[in-house]
């Protein structure tokens, strides 16, 4: 993408005024998006990007610039400009390129790009068909695709020279459900670091009459009751809270300025003992895989959490310099055009020995939360509100009625202590995560889990 010599010149501009740590990014990405309302292509859009990102450190001091003018002398111009913020005299920093051996967990079949746009639009109506007549209360459907081909280079001042080319696609169908007095909506988006072979092998009508089914049964669902109660989460989605009241937490980015409540707990018990949980960027072909971070740095499996104590974080490289910690792979930026951070990759809860129905047939009364939806967090306090996407009430053991309009509030370091028993039935789901280094592709995962009581926000 680079010449190997114009790197190395970039990088010593960089460190001409006194940084101790220089790091070029530089980024190639193709991306097709297809929206798709009522049976009809609504908007086609396609495009590519590309940009250059250098970064330079000063013990502590970090300062980041960008451009998409790759020659020679902008790039050097624009090094020399970023370097004009850090004050100090050159150290003898001798820079000697060395590329990396990559392990490949993304193996692709079928580029996108290769793909007809015919192809593409023939999937999305297959899924659009079966959600539209699932039943004739379904009254519009709504079906998004996407993939994409990013290709980055990252080389830096302690020798690193590493490539990786990343593939993903995503299609999401959403589902209107009306009696016409008024309207709910169900939605599915599965998505996968692979290349079109996951859409020729996806039963995307399965996935377009779940969304219309969840859809439909909200739409005649009585209102949550409110209260303290137990909760069942089951799987897949529902890592969602795991992520962000908790996993945002265990981010080096709130952890190294003491912004978590989980900051300085490395060793004590943070969890019920039956949590253990991990941040997996190596899980071949799932949506948040990465061969390397954005900095470089080799993807791993990470141990957050083990039976209930705090085992770890996940680290970037300049959070890890104030902590005094080593990376873990977890450098991450939506593009070039953001200096990467800690950020999340695979983050679930991993399994553990009971079912789903040994869970429900354990509760009096409570709230089974199939799906979750969107909700807001604190990160510095883990508070947060979560909205049930399709809810049951739990009456003497058994799952009864459907409900509508269910909230849990609560804040992440009391849930987790709060988690009575884990399911054996682990499932990811996918996501995109927004933080300071711009918007990115994570997957959340758990088992189901039976939390012993939480806020559940309702209208009875």
């Amino acid at each position: 993408m680079l010449e190997k010599s114009l790197v190395e010149k970039i990088l010593n501009e960089a460190l001409s005024t006194g940084g101790d740590f220089a790091e070029i990014f530089v980024e190639k990405k193709n991306n097709c998006g297809l929206f798709m309302i009522d049976g009809k292509i609504e908007s086609s859009l396609s495009g590519r990007d590309f940009g250059i990102g250098i970064r330079i450190f000063k013990d502590l001091y970090s300062v980041y610039g960008y451009t998409n003018d790759m020659t020679e002398e902008n790039l050097l111009k624009t090094a020399r400009k970023i370097a004009e913020a850090v004050k100090g005299t050159r150290a003898d920093i001798t820079i000697n390129l060395l590329k990396q051996d990559i392990e490949n967990y993304n193996k692709i079949e079928i580029y996108p790009e290769t793909v007809l746009k015919k192809n593409k639009i023939d999937i999305m109506r297959r899924g659009y068909t079966a959600a539209k007549e699932y039943d004739s209360e379904i009254s519009q459907v709504r079906v998004s695709y996407s993939d994409s081909k990013q290709n980055i280079l990252v080389a830096n001042s302690e020798g690193i020279w590493a490539e990786d080319e990343r593939v993903r696609g995503r299609i999401r169908i959403e589902s209107v459900a009306s009696n016409g007095t008024e309207m709910q909506t169900g939605s599915m988006g599965p998505g996968a670091s692979k290349g079109f072979e996951f859409f020729e092998k996806m039963d995307v009508e399965s996935y377009g009459r779940e969304a219309s089914r969840i859809a439909k049964t909200i739409l005649h669902a009585d209102y949550s009751p409110s209260g303290k109660m137990p909760v069942i989460i089951d799987n897949g989605f529902g890592g969602v809270i795991f992520h962000e009241a908790c996993g945002h937490g265990l981010e080096a980015t709130s952890v190294a300025k003491g912004n978590s409540v989980f900051a300085g707990k490395i060793g004590q018990m943070i969890a019920s003992p039956v949590v253990s949980a991990v941040d997996d960027g190596t899980i071949p072909n799932e949506w948040g895989t990465i061969n390397i971070d954005d900095e470089g740095t080799p993807s791993r499996r990470n141990l957050l959490i083990e039976n209930g104590i705090l085992k770890g974080y996940m680290i970037d490289k300049l959070n890890g310099r104030r902590m005094g910690m080593a990376s873990t792979g977890s450098g991450r930026r939506e593009s070039y055009k953001y200096a990467p951070t800690s950020r999340m990759t695979n983050t679930f809860i991993l399994n553990g020995k009971s079912s789903l129905d040994e869970m429900i047939s354990s509760v009096e009364k409570g709230i089974y939360a199939k799906y979750m939806g969107g909700g807001s967090v604190n990160p510095a306090t883990g508070n947060f509100n979560f909205a049930v996407m399709e809810g049951y009430l739990i009456e003497n053991g058994k799952i009864t009625s459907p409900v509508r309009g269910a909230t849990l509030i609560g804040s992440g370091s009391e849930i987790l202590k709060k988690i009575e028993m884990v399911g054996n039935n682990l499932a990811y789901g996918q996501g995109m995560c927004g933080s300071v280094s711009g918007s990115i592709c994570t997957n959340v995962g758990q088992p189901a889990l039976k939390i012993s009581n939480i806020t559940v926000g309702g209208r009875k």
